[in-house]
């Protein structure tokens, strides 16, 4: 069965809007997991607009499932990672002006840094994934580098205008997630999708996890997070 994995960024977004405590990213990793999901992502960025270090600390106090942190390659980050200990590093991309991640790690491009950040974090006892783009130069790259898993950037197969844009960037995950698992790496997938675009790849059998936040938290404002993250996971079954 595959596993949902919630992105409770979007929580900590909003109580940082107004400066106060609430909502309280902490209080919806509970419900989320009451509401079924497998795991909870958060990614601690630079200029921490969001999830807080102290919300990190946290979490892997509570969390029952899994918990896996989203940062940048840095050293900074990885020593935060290895006095927290997550259950799974996701090497992200980071840019201050982006709204929220917009493509894949140039792992390829900057292989030897990369490799000396896993090899870091894999000292710590903490596996490591890779988020991509479905590019085979860029997959091979990180299985060259020591990665332990990769996530699938959706983003261009989410935003797609039109079915047969839509159908070319499918195709490319299909590929992306066959060469991953042939070399080994766990396939997870993520960014942009939603409870109409999501289901569509579940017929990519090699991917075994999805990586949701945005839509799951904007549902869940009218309907509940616990009734959000129910809805889903049934669609990734």
């Amino acid at each position: 069965m595959r596993r949902l994995g919630i992105n409770v960024d979007h929580v900590a977004t909003l109580r940082q809007a107004r400066g106060g405590h609430e909502p309280d990213p902490i209080a919806a990793a509970v419900l989320v997991e009451l509401g079924g999901a497998d795991g909870l992502v958060v990614h601690l960025r630079e200029d921490r607009r969001h999830i807080q270090d102290r919300d990190l600390t946290l979490l892997k106090e509570i969390v029952q499932t899994k918990l896996n942190l989203e940062m940048a390659a840095e050293e900074k980050m990885a020593k935060i990672a290895l006095k927290v200990k997550p259950d799974l590093v996701t090497l992200v991309p980071e840019r201050r002006q982006e709204l929220t991640t917009e493509g894949g790690l140039a792992v390829a491009q900057q292989r030897e840094r990369i490799k000396a950040m896993i090899r870091v974090l894999h000292d710590g006892h903490i596996p490591v994934s890779v988020f991509l783009d479905p590019d085979s130069a860029q997959i091979k790259a990180a299985h060259k580098v020591g990665a332990d898993a990769i996530e699938l950037h959706t983003g261009r197969y989410a935003n797609a205008k039109h079915s047969d844009a839509e159908q070319v960037e499918f195709e490319a995950l299909v590929q992306g997630a066959q060469l991953a698992h042939k070399l080994g790496l766990e396939v997870n997938a993520g960014h942009g999708l939603h409870y109409h675009n999501v289901k569509r790849l579940t017929q990519i059998s090699e991917i075994v996890e999805f990586n949701i936040g945005h839509s799951i938290i904007a549902r869940a404002v009218l309907v509940g997070l616990e009734r959000a993250v129910q809805e889903m996971k049934a669609l990734i079954v």
